[in-house]
């Protein structure tokens, strides 16, 4: 009889490794090949160069989640580096309140603008730096109790949910 061996946790974070490190030698074989690497071609022209990561948490399913931020795109096979960078955010679900921090170092309080728009919030600020991120809420939110605080390059914005209706019983007729 032969026995299989069960895949443990690890042997699906080295699977997941071994994709993002796919990913990596492909997206700067890409680079290269166009020849927009080089910081020499940025300089004078008012372009910045590249800003690239990535990070990999566990979702609330269980399933390893790669989340990418940075200013390049990919579009298709071809990178695009563009203005606006998408900073790295979390969004945690405190119960009655949906807290959402964000990482925008360089700028000041007063150049960052918040929107909520539905269960979207928009975050944009700018100072030499421009930061564009649209975060999907978890649920729908209190717009004029919701704070924000800015310190040290973090953005913190508090949320509290909306209280749903009272319970009622309705009467079939």
């Amino acid at each position: 009889m032969v026995r299989r061996r069960r895949r443990t946790i690890f042997d699906i974070f080295n699977d997941l490794i071994r994709e993002v490190d796919e990913e990596f030698r492909e997206f700067f074989e890409e680079f290269e090949r166009i020849g927009e690497f080089s910081p020499e071609e940025f300089k004078g022209t008012g372009v910045r160069p590249f800003v690239y990561g990535f990070r990999v948490t566990i979702g609330p399913d269980g399933r390893p989640k790669i989340e990418e931020f940075g200013n390049v795109r990919k579009l298709g096979r071809t990178p695009k580096i563009t203005e606006e960078i998408e900073p790295l955010v979390d969004v945690i679900d405190e119960g009655d309140k949906i807290r959402v921090v964000a990482e925008v170092p360089g700028v000041e309080k007063d150049n960052i603008k918040l929107r909520v728009s539905g269960r979207k919030l928009i975050i944009d600020a700018s100072n030499g730096k421009k930061y564009h991120k649209e975060v999907e809420l978890p649920s729908e939110v209190e717009l004029k109790a919701a704070k924000a605080r800015y310190r040290n390059g973090v953005l913190e914005v508090e949320l509290p949910k909306t209280k749903g209706g009272e319970e009622f019983e309705i009467k079939v007729e």
